[in-house]
């Protein structure tokens, strides 16, 4: 069984007081949770305070982005080798909104996604349609281009060692959120491209989460569909409450209660 994966996008917000406070509530409450893992992907600049905070536990540390050369002339850009001396074990990639707002490409991803691997992080590839395709019934299409553009070259290992995150464009900070059956439906197709590449064990092995405004009263729901083995959580994870509450639900799922710290 796939075990679930719970991670926090806390985008471009926080001061490096409330990271620092954020990360340490969860940090305290997270031996409840042993059943899913927990990951928090603080900006850039709070990577280090993050890191000293999460230090001893088992709450894990990933970034947001990252450019795909390892060093060299490339103004404001950070490298794998950046993030991992930070801490960080993942990195969010080809995230709707650098896709959608700042232009990010298939290509661009794809380039990320290997240099992540090859650095030993484990990259959380992002695909997603926008509402426009969706209706125009075009969100297979959308995925399949996505997958086949941000996750080529990838061996089976590296593949089965790649989380993927489904984020319909629409369910962006917009409150909107796909129906469990949608998600289902997309998660599926998302399984059934990598059976189709690699194999039926390799696409077994591939947690695929879901996010879009997922939230503490939605995320059962969510996380019960057989094909969602977690959730990409964003404004949600800005409260340690709402954010654990969604890990409860996964935590739940997976067969375990949950078991608060006496000092949570």
């Amino acid at each position: 069984m796939r075990k679930p994966l719970i991670a926090g996008n806390w985008k471009m917000n926080t001061d490096s007081q409330s990271a620092a406070a954020l990360a340490r509530s969860i940090s305290d409450q997270s031996p409840g949770y042993g059943a899913v893992d927990l990951l928090v992907c603080p900006p850039y600049c709070y990577l280090k305070t993050v890191s000293a905070v999460l230090a001893g536990g088992t709450v894990l540390l990933g970034a947001q982005d990252m450019f795909h050369e390892a060093n060299g002339a490339f103004t404001g850009e950070i490298s794998a080798a950046m993030l991992k001396d930070c801490g960080a074990t993942h990195v969010i990639l080809g995230h709707s909104e650098r896709r959608h707002i700042l232009g990010e490409t298939d290509q661009a991803v794809n380039k990320k996604t290997l240099a992540a691997h090859q650095a030993g992080l484990i990259p959380i590839v992002c695909v997603g349609e926008l509402l426009s395709e969706r209706e125009a019934g075009q969100t297979a299409q959308v995925i399949r281009r996505q997958f086949d553009g941000s996750l080529a070259g990838l061996s089976a290992e590296l593949m089965a060692a790649t989380v993927i995150a489904y984020e319909p464009v629409w369910a962006i900070g917009t409150g909107k959120v796909a129906t469990p059956q949608q998600a289902e439906e997309v998660h599926a197709d998302l399984r059934k491209l990598i059976a189709e590449r690699y194999n039926a064990a390799t696409a077994d092995r591939v947690r695929i989460l879901y996010g879009g405004s997922v939230k503490p009263d939605n995320a059962a729901e969510l996380l019960g569909q057989s094909d969602v083995d977690g959730a990409l959580v964003g404004g949600a994870s800005l409260k340690a409450d709402d954010f654990l509450a969604i890990a409860a639900a996964g935590t739940l799922l997976a067969g375990d209660d949950v078991t608060r710290p006496q000092n949570a």
